[in-house]
Formats: C-alpha cells, structure tokens, sequence
C-alpha cells in the first residue's frame, strides 16, 4: 500500500511531460506585423550600401569594374555560396574521422528489479526472488568505433564535395564575366548620356521659343494658317524626339549605379574619355575556338562535374562491399551489485547488406546511366561553346562596321550643323532648318556613343565568350585602387591574347 502513492506521483509525472509535449506541437503559423516587416526593411536599406569606399572624383571605367566587382549583391552572392561550399567541404572532412561517442546517465525506478527462477523440469520455482541492480545508477560510457565501409563512402563523398567547391568558384567566374560585360556597355552609355546632357536643354529651348514664335505668327496672321501648322509640326516632332532622348538619356547613369550598388539616387560623374578608340582583334577563329575550351567556366564546370560522376560510381560500388567496423571503449556503472563498475571492451563487427549484392548490377548501371549523361552534356556544352564563340566574332565585326559608319555620319552631321548656323546667322536661311539641323547633329551624336557602347559591349562578351578573367589569380588587396589596377592589367592580358602578332 505504501507504493501506491509514489506510482500515482510518477504516472502523474509522466503525464505532465506528455501534456508539455503536445502542447509544444500545437504550432500556428505567425505572420509577420506590419512593424516588424518596417524594421526589416529599414535594416536591408541600410545594409543594401554600408562599408562602401566614398566616391571621388569621376568614376573611371577601371574603378566601375571595381566597385561591380566588390559590392555588386549577384556577385556576393555567389562569393556567399563558394564560402559555403567550402564549409560544407569541412564539414564532410569530419566524416572522415572515428566516431567518438560519450554518453552518461541516471536511471531510477520505484520498485526492486527482482527476478525468480522456474526449473524447465519440474516447472517449480527453484529459487525465491532476488535483484542484483540498485534501484539508482549511474552510467557512463566513452566509445571509439571505425567503420571501414562508412570510411570509403564518405572518402568518396568528400572528393566530390572538394569537386563542388571548384564548380561554386567556375560559377562565380561566369557571374563575374556577365557583370564586366554588363558594366562596360553601361559606362558607356552614361558617358554618352554626360555628354550630351548638357546639349540637349539649349536645343529644347531653341526649338520651344521658335514654336511660340510660330504660334503668334499663325495668331497675328502673318502667314498663311498652312504654311504655320506645317512649321509647328515640325518643331513639335523635334520637340518629340529630343523627349525621347533626355527620357533615354536619363536611365543611363541609374543603370550603371545599379551595376556598383551605389546608393539609389546618388549623383556622380564618369571620366569622360579622350577618343573613342575602337578594340581591335587579330585572333584567328581556331585560336579563339581553343581559348574558349580551355578557360570557358561553363566547360570547366563540366569537367567538375564529370569527375564528380566517376566519383558517384565509385561510391555505389563501395556501398557494395561488406562493412567491418572496430570499436573500442571504457564503461562505468555505480550498481552496488558488479564485482567491476569500469571495464573496457574492443570488438570486431562486420556486417554485408545481400539485398545489395542481389541489385548491384541495377547499382552499377544507374551510376553508369548518371555519368554518361553528364559526359554527353559536356559535349553538347563544347558544341554550344564553339557556336558562341563564333557568334560573338561576329557580333563583334558586325558592330565594328556600324561604329565606324556612324562615326563617319557623325562628322558630315557635325559639319551640315556648322554650315546651317553660319547660313543661319547670316539670315539666308530659317531657324526651322538650325533647329533640324542641331537636334539632327545632337542625335547623330548620341548615336555615336550608342553604337560605341555597342562595340564595347560585343567586345566584352567576345572576351567573356573566351573565358577571359577580368582579375589575375591573385591581387595585391581588395581596395578599389588595388582592383582597378587589376582590371586594368587583366585588360592589357586580354589585349595581347586577342592580338598575338601586335596589333592594336
């Protein structure tokens, strides 16, 4: 009867803890409050551009590289994700070691763990009942076991995670190429835009007061009413297409502003270039065609990939073979009744999964399958490689021409708008033909940095194309003035590779 209430006490023990149990698996989903999704928000905005280098003076091509390079948020990313693939490489060394295992305890029950013994003969009781643990123990335990079978699947596993870690960096070298390809045409069209920004309110003016000038003509009838309409017609599709322009001309800074993750909004210059000097390339089809399978990071991804798949079918046919697992280890248990409370063991086991055995050719051939693929998707990347590479070239020459015939337009409009203004001056000509002409040279002009941002743009995928890395392998630091330097000396490479008998 005196055990009764200490039973009651533990069955209501346990129940306590079931109910705390369940009650901690009765979770509703929680929304976020408008205020706690303020304060993240506000948090983003300001991590979004902290702990960048201040700009000063006008930013040069070299020094927007740098800044795509070292604040762009896609590019981080990817550095993000080779840091964690590296971790996850050191994590999968660990599977390497023996397993070490500590464990202790405390057991307690609320009566005797007695026993009686029956004779197998005469089915009696042959002895009366009797313990030999203590109702309270204390037990620990050190063990260190080794399986070999575990070892060489996660050897394997380890190589290929080794593997991931190169293929992480290949992907972050293709973001790299895409961001330079990216920041080259959008420098250049803000060059065009700061030059050209400053040109285009003078001609709306122009074009503005000769449309009002116009207005009171056709009001005070000193033409005839035709004659009128026609002349604001046309002052009003210049005063149209020099919209268009400054509209077009305004989204190209915010553009490259994006590409540097600076600040929205933020005002800043580009260093205007003393001549637009077009890339020249000498290479011949076949050495650029080899360049490209030698350095494309897609390529060597794939390379990756492939050995990543020799290694997959190595591990299954490890996990084929029997495990023997060693262990070793030391024990204690304050039970009163063991003649030892600490000892040590060893032991040998080895275990071998048949059913394995009995599928292994199924293994095998969906290793195999796993492995052709991938050697077939490098191939079919090698193809697609050479077709871009070839592609590119293309639309690089293609480009080069337009440039080079713009350039020329350029200058007969440049020279039409002098002679319109002197003729102008003179009074032997009207304002409608100054206006056309300036807003015609204006455009001819925005046309020149379009097509030379184009150009540079072609060039600089012809470069990403071939797999040309706009940094060495290693740099003196990773300040701004340290990566434009780098840039800079990397392009000068990309020079001597895409002419290798010197020309320019």
């Amino acid at each position: 009867m005196e055990k009764l209430p200490r039973r009651s006490s533990l069955a209501l023990a346990v129940m306590a803890v079931v109910a705390v149990g369940l009650s901690g698996c009765a979770v509703a989903p929680q929304a976020l409050t408008a205020e706690e999704r303020q304060s993240l928000i506000q948090a983003d905005r300001q991590m979004l551009t902290t702990e960048q280098e201040p700009i000063q003076g006008p930013i040069s091509l070299e020094e927007a590289m740098a800044r795509a390079i070292k604040y762009n948020l896609d590019h981080r990313v990817k550095l993000m994700e080779a840091a964690v693939a590296q971790r996850q490489l050191d994590l999968s060394r660990s599977d390497l070691l023996p397993k070490l295992a500590l464990s202790a305890g405390y057991n307690w029950r609320d009566s005797e763990l007695a026993s009686s013994s029956r004779s197998v003969l005469s089915g009696q009781q042959s002895l009366e009942p009797s313990t030999s643990s203590d109702r309270e123990r204390n037990t620990a335990d050190l063990t260190l076991s080794w399986n070999v079978l575990d070892f060489g699947v996660s050897y394997f596993g380890a190589r290929q995670q080794a593997d991931r870690v190169l293929v992480a960096e290949e992907r972050r070298r293709k973001v790299l190429h895409l961001l330079m390809q990216q920041t080259a045409q959008a420098y250049w069209q803000a060059a065009g835009a700061q030059m050209l920004e400053g040109k285009i309110d003078p001609v709306l003016e122009m074009s503005r007061r000769a449309l009002e000038d116009s207005r009171k003509v056709e009001v005070e009838k000193l033409r005839s009413p035709l004659e009128a309409l026609n002349y604001q017609r046309q002052l009003l599709d210049i005063v149209r297409q020099l919209e268009a322009v400054r509209d077009e001309l305004a989204q190209a800074k915010p553009r490259l502003s994006a590409i540097m993750n600076l600040e929205p909004g933020k005002s800043f210059t580009v260093q205007m270039p003393t001549s637009m000097q077009a890339p020249r390339i000498t290479l011949p089809a076949t050495g650029m065609e080899e360049a490209a399978l030698l350095r494309r990071p897609e390529l060597v991804e794939a390379q990756y990939n492939e050995r990543i798949g020799v290694l997959e079918t190595r591990k299954a046919l490890a996990r084929l073979m029997p495990g023997l697992e060693f262990s070793v280890g030391g024990h204690y248990d304050s039970n009163s009744f063991l003649v030892n409370r600490q000892w040590g063991d060893a032991g040998l086991r080895v275990s071998w999964n048949l059913f394995n055995v009995l599928n292994a050719s199924n293994i095998r051939g969906m290793a195999q399958a796993q492995l052709d693929l991938v050697r077939q998707q490098r191939l079919a990347l090698n193809m697609a490689v050479l077709t871009q590479v070839h592609v590119a070239r293309l639309d690089y020459q293609g480009r080069l021409r337009q440039f080079e015939l713009t350039e020329q337009l350029n200058g007969v409009e440049q020279r039409i708008l002098g002679y319109t203004r002197n003729a102008a001056s003179a009074n032997s000509q009207g304002k409608l033909e100054e206006i056309r002409a300036s807003a015609s040279a204006m455009m001819s002009e925005l046309r020149l940095y379009q097509t030379y941002g184009a150009l540079q743009g072609a060039y600089s995928q012809l470069v990403a194309t071939l797999g040309l890395d706009p940094l060495p392998q290693s740099v003196s630091g990773h300040d701004l003035k340290s990566l434009g330097e780098a840039v800079k000396a990397s392009e000068q490479n990309w020079t001597k590779t895409m002419n290798p008998e010197g020309g320019a």
